[in-house]
């Protein structure tokens, strides 16, 4: 066990240095950056905190970042009231479960640039009735992105939720049966309590997976029309990428938007753990 401790520190060291070479320095590079202005790293100039500024005069970054927390709401109550609905449907006694459950997993495994092509394709060709298409308006697009990213993540929070419940002990639902409590009491007075883990783990990674969606808003709808349905890791790439002279504002909305993701992803967890102490 001595030698195990020993040599431990050589097996962690290429895992340790490729973390530190592929995300470390990266990271710290990328903040130094948003304070410079640059065509490519070797001709930064720095320039304090003029991207900064520049970010918040840019109405399209103003309008990516409500977009994009519209978007992360309605997704997160969507995705976690439908998946927790189905894994109480599919714990129940019934033939077909795990061919169900498999059946709803499955989009979880397409990547979202395909999902994206994919869904553009169905919706057009509803819309199509219409007269319509995803890009005649943002609310075309922001429902569009809603109904692909339920789909796509339904099944995946499903399975988490599952084992949520299957992990409830029987005796506390046959204690509560037989104090005579009600199926929505049982529900919200022993299940939902009893889920709590399960709750965070989902309401977090939908919570994050929403804030940082790109590969599908690119396949969907491009940000058209007009970049009114672009989320924020789309304006970030596009200003980054798009607009000339623009490369140090699209670094500092990078780390805008680090900051962001970090402070609502640790808020959430603080909430939804505070709820596990209690219960």
């Amino acid at each position: 066990m001595k030698s195990m401790r020993k040599y431990s520190p050589i097996f962690v060291l290429p895992t340790f240095a490729a973390f530190v070479i592929g995300f470390i320095v990266p990271f710290i590079m990328g903040i130094y950056l948003s304070f410079c202005k640059f065509t490519t790293v070797t001709d930064a100039k720095f320039i304090g905190f003029s991207n900064y500024i520049k970010i918040w005069t840019d109405p399209e970054f103003t309008h990516a970042l409500w977009y994009t927390a519209l978007f992360t709401v309605v997704s997160v109550i969507t995705i976690n009231l439908f998946a927790f609905t189905i894994a109480m449907l599919l714990t129940k006694a019934m033939k077909g479960t795990n061919l169900f459950r498999t059946v709803f997993f499955m989009p979880n495994l397409i990547g979202g640039i395909v999902l994206g092509y994919i869904w553009q394709l169905i919706i057009n060709g509803v819309l199509l009735y219409f007269n319509r298409t995803l890009t005649y308006s943002p609310t075309y697009g922001f429902w569009g992105l809603v109904v692909l990213m339920n789909w796509q993540q339904i099944g995946y929070m499903m399975i988490i939720y599952i084992a949520g419940i299957q992990n409830i002990p029987g005796e506390l639902i046959e204690a509560a049966k037989i104090d005579g409590a009600t199926k929505w009491q049982t529900l919200t007075n022993v299940t939902i309590p009893m889920l709590m883990p399960s709750i965070t783990i989902c309401s977090f990674l939908t919570l994050t997976n929403g804030f940082k969606l790109f590969d599908q808003n690119v396949a969907l709808t491009g940000g058209a029309p007009s970049n009114k349905s672009q989320m924020l890791a789309l304006n970030i790439f596009d200003t980054f990428y798009g607009r000339n002279g623009w490369e140090g504002v699209g670094q500092a909305k990078a780390v805008v938007f680090f900051i962001l993701v970090a402070i609502i992803a640790l808020v959430q967890l603080r909430a939804t753990r505070s709820k596990e102490v209690q219960q």
